[in-house]
């Protein structure tokens, strides 16, 4: 007969404690204790394992296991090509941001039977919004409920090839014994889900809520027992999305897909250096454009400063939108420090326009010249773009893709770019001026005295 017993369970790694305590033994963290019910099951039969043996590499076939295209090219990318069947995904995001609207459109272009539990929103409400997407076939299936029993029994009588659970946070067992939305009743779904896709060999998509600070609710674990995770980002009062991929058995995890919010749904944008730049006025002080890279996938953006001064006695302030703030400030001390380029007294703010959030080296060149343009108010030219790693000492050290960075601004209508004096050569039509410190680099973009001759 199986026992309940009251039990502490941390909310960021999953760690059982026997009792309340300020810190986690597991992984550290204050205050993430929870209280739990925990069923003891220990003298229960255990059922005979319906799964096969050991098996041996070369007798293992490999015919199963590709992905299949969703027919939404930015998700695809994402994915690496699209589903596996058998494979759990996970999508995270703000309340809002369109998780649900994504995960329709899926549905609708889906080649066969699909189900959709909404364990949230009542059925009236899913059809309405599928209506409204064009999303509503004959092979949709909606299921309002939140019983884990009762799900597994739709599944089983509908056989469907794909499965979108919203919201995991949202579904109980009441095997478990827990309170619906608690951290074992999330561990326990999930891990009943993950083996219901391997079994079924069916595709599994779980929605699930997100903290205040971005991250997806419930047990560090939840991440570890799905396949993908997928984050999308984006502001609830602009149209853009980003899709990313923070976990990936099946392929990258360093590709970025981008939506933009429509009437009718959500739109891919095939070109987003172009959405990037549309709205970019040249002249400005404090601008500076920037090739980067996401996966495969050149991007180039706008890099923004604003300086001010800053008030005598308190500390100035580093603020950084869309770009890694510990990064800005590291820069900015290179400035100083390297360069003679006064911003202790400054009040920095940098951002990328567009809402875009980028975190790669190749930035690091384009944000101080920026900040540099902004402190001397000295536009850049408008048909320069800059990249380039910056280094403690003031040096420049190359980046990935330079080929790819320099086609992609080429094709924009920029006819020159600073790189470091590493990079690789590249017949891309345009013209590359190196430079090998970042002093060289201010006074390349004529920020500073003595410019020097473009090569290249």
């Amino acid at each position: 007969m199986s026992r309940a017993k009251v039990v502490h369970v941390c909310s960021e790694c999953g760690t059982t404690h026997a009792k309340w305590a300020g810190r986690c033994a597991g992984c550290g963290d204050w205050n993430t204790l929870v209280e739990d019910v925990e069923v003891d099951n220990t003298s229960a039969p255990v059922a005979a394992s319906t799964r096969p043996g050991p098996t041996r590499i070369g007798d293992v076939g490999t015919e199963h296991g590709h992905p299949v295209a969703t027919s939404i090219p930015e998700l695809d990318r994402v994915l690496g090509g699209g589903l596996v069947a058998g494979s759990v995904t996970l999508l995270g995001g703000e309340p809002g941001i369109g998780k649900s609207t994504l995960l329709l459109q899926l549905l609708a272009a889906w080649n066969g039977p699909t189900l959709y539990v909404t364990a949230e929103e009542s059925a009236q409400q899913v059809k309405r919004r599928a209506e409204r997407l064009g999303a509503a076939r004959d092979d949709l299936w909606l299921h309002a409920e939140t019983s884990m029993p009762h799900i597994l029994d739709a599944i089983e009588r509908i056989r469907p090839e794909l499965v979108v659970i919203d919201s995991i946070q949202t579904v109980s067992d009441p095997a478990l014994g827990s309170l619906p939305g608690s951290v074992g009743q999330v561990r326990g779904c999930a891990q009943r889900f993950v083996n219901e896709a391997k079994e079924r060999d069916v595709t599994i998509v779980l929605v699930g809520h997100v903290t205040k600070e971005g991250g997806l609710a419930g047990p560090r674990v939840l991440e570890h027992v799905v396949d993908t995770v997928l984050q999308f980002e984006g502001d609830r009062h602009h149209a853009l999305r980003l899709l990313r991929a923070s976990k990936h058995r099946f392929g990258p995890t360093n590709e970025l897909g981008l939506f933009e919010m429509a009437n009718g749904g959500l739109v891919g944008v095939p070109d987003p250096s172009s959405l990037f730049l549309a709205d970019r006025r040249t002249g400005i002080p404090g601008s500076a454009v920037v090739p980067t890279m996401e996966g495969q996938r050149p991007i180039v953006v706008e890099v923004q400063a604003l300086t001010n001064p800053s008030v005598p006695g308190v500390p100035p302030r580093r603020s950084a939108l869309g770009l890694d703030g510990g990064r800005l400030s590291m820069l900015m001390a290179v400035l100083g420090r390297r360069s003679r380029v006064m911003v202790g007294d400054q009040d920095v703010y940098a951002s990328t326009a567009g809402g875009v959030k980028l975190n790669e080296p190749g930035l690091d060149l384009g944000v101080c010249l920026a900040v540099v343009s902004a402190v001397r108010d000295q536009p850049m030219p408008a048909d320069l773009a800059v990249f380039g790693e910056v280094g403690l000492g003031g040096e420049l050290r190359q980046v990935g893709q330079a080929a790819r960075r320099l086609t992609e601004a080429a094709r924009l209508g920029f006819r020159r770019v600073i790189v470091p004096t590493n990079s690789p050569d590249c017949d891309a039509g345009i013209d590359v001026i190196r430079a090998a410190t970042l002093s060289e680099a201010i006074a390349v973009a004529g920020l500073g005295s003595g410019a020097l001759r473009a090569t290249g």
